[in-house]
């Protein structure tokens, strides 16, 4: 893989990541709740997730690639559309965005959190469905996969930790400012943007 395509997909998984969703929610909710102590765990559910969610996603477009250059050419530009789809949905989600009573949450145990964490990032059918559309702008079918597929994983999970230990830190930290009612839908409406924009690019730079 070139290092100017292995960039531009570090720089795409950074605001991706922090695009607040199920798994950014979950982290926000422990960090706001359980404090710093639950940090370790969360950390490492959400980077477990994201590898089985993000494994078992490349593994089908592998086999995708080898079975049909066409769709895979398909899967690409599908890929555009649900991004932006995404992003639409997410903007119009915003103001229901909400961490729900954290106040009176009961303690819970870091092996716990790092099962339900590892849980929701994994089993999520979305986020599967999202690498599937994500990854093949950056994949390169006429190349041997297994080595891109590892790199593009090793890159992703390591930004997805590095994502919710910030995360999960800054919260606890600013717990009292994120948990006022026009601080999720603001993120939610970032996020929103940002699918959008990115799908936009995605299928322009097809075009050229």
């Amino acid at each position: 893989m070139e290092f100017h395509v292995w960039l531009a997909f570090a720089s795409a998984s950074i605001p991706l990541l922090m695009i607040p969703g199920p798994t950014v929610l979950l982290v926000l909710s422990y960090a706001i709740s359980q404090g710093r102590r639950v940090a370790l765990a969360t950390v490492v559910g959400v980077a477990l997730g994201d590898l089985i969610a993000m494994s078992a996603s490349l593994a089908g477009l592998g086999a995708l690639v080898l079975a049909s250059a066409k769709l895979f050419v398909l899967l690409k530009w599908v890929g555009a559309g649900y991004l932006v789809y995404l992003g639409i949905k997410l903007f119009r989600s915003a103001p229901e965005a909400a961490l729900g009573r954290l106040d009176e949450a009961p303690s819970v145990s870091p092996r716990k959190v790092f099962v339900h964490a590892a849980a929701v990032t994994a089993l999520n059918p979305k986020s599967i469905v999202f690498f599937i559309a994500f990854v093949p702008q950056f994949i390169d079918p006429n190349a041997v996969l297994a080595p891109q597929f590892g790199l593009l994983i090793a890159t992703f999970v390591g930004f997805a930790a590095i994502n919710t230990l910030a995360y999960a830190l800054l919260a606890d930290t600013l717990r009292q400012k994120i948990v006022r009612p026009c601080v999720l839908p603001f993120l939610t409406r970032l996020g929103g943007g940002v699918l959008v924009a990115m799908g936009v690019a995605t299928a322009t730079m097809r075009r050229a």
